[in-house]
């Protein structure tokens, strides 16, 4: 077994509910790396412009994992999340530049840090509620570390940094966070992936070797 940049992912593969978009023979690496670019970018113009509604902390995880669990069903690459992440980072700073929207620093470190820590959580993962557990784990882990920065910029007094002060925001955001990443994770896992799956080529192949 050889793995390199962009190898298929014999697990994502297997289970994506798009297999008849995702199937490896349909995507160069260059194709499949556009896709994944298109992916990020779709997560960061739903991370700036996208307004859920919703008064719970932590829910803005959900714009930056549900596109990029699509992207993976489409294009189920390895290093297919730091892809996304690229193409994410590079679509707000545009924006930025051009003056078009604003992010908060919280919702930023989610989209930095949500495709290489889906590259990490499903990187052993084979199928069915492993990856889902991966897909949850990693919407935790990209909260908790939005959850980090958000309130240490509270905690320093930083004006950029809106809503309650951190004495009265801490406690009931450390909770929420850490539900929004995993339910997050879990959702955007539910939708794009099957929980089983029959053997698919690219998954016999690595097992066989």
């Amino acid at each position: 077994m050889r793995l390199t940049a962009l190898s298929t992912h014999p697990g994502l593969a297997g289970t994506s509910r798009l297999q008849v978009l995702s199937h490896e023979v349909q995507w160069s690496d260059t194709a499949a790396m556009l896709i994944l670019l298109g992916a990020g970018v779709g997560a960061a113009l739903s991370s700036v412009f996208l307004d859920m509604s919703l008064r719970m902390p932590g829910h803005a995880i959900l714009r930056a994992v549900f596109p990029m669990a699509l992207g993976l069903a489409i294009a189920p690459r390895r290093f297919g999340g730091m892809v996304m992440g690229t193409g994410a980072i590079g679509t707000v700073l545009v924006i930025k530049a051009g003056g078009l929207g604003a992010i908060g620093v919280g919702a930023l470190t989610s989209l930095a840090v949500t495709g290489p820590l889906l590259d990490l959580a499903l990187w052993h993962a084979r199928r069915g509620w492993r990856l889902y557990i991966a897909f949850a784990l990693a919407g935790m882990g990209s909260n908790l570390a939005a959850f980090a920065v958000r309130g240490g910029a509270k905690f320093f007094g930083l004006t950029y940094v809106t809503g309650k002060p951190l004495a009265a925001w801490w406690m009931y955001a450390s909770f929420s966070y850490v539900v929004c990443g995993l339910l997050a994770g879990l959702i955007s896992a539910t939708i794009w992936f099957k929980l089983s799956s029959g053997n698919s080529d690219a998954e016999r192949a690595e097992t066989s070797s």
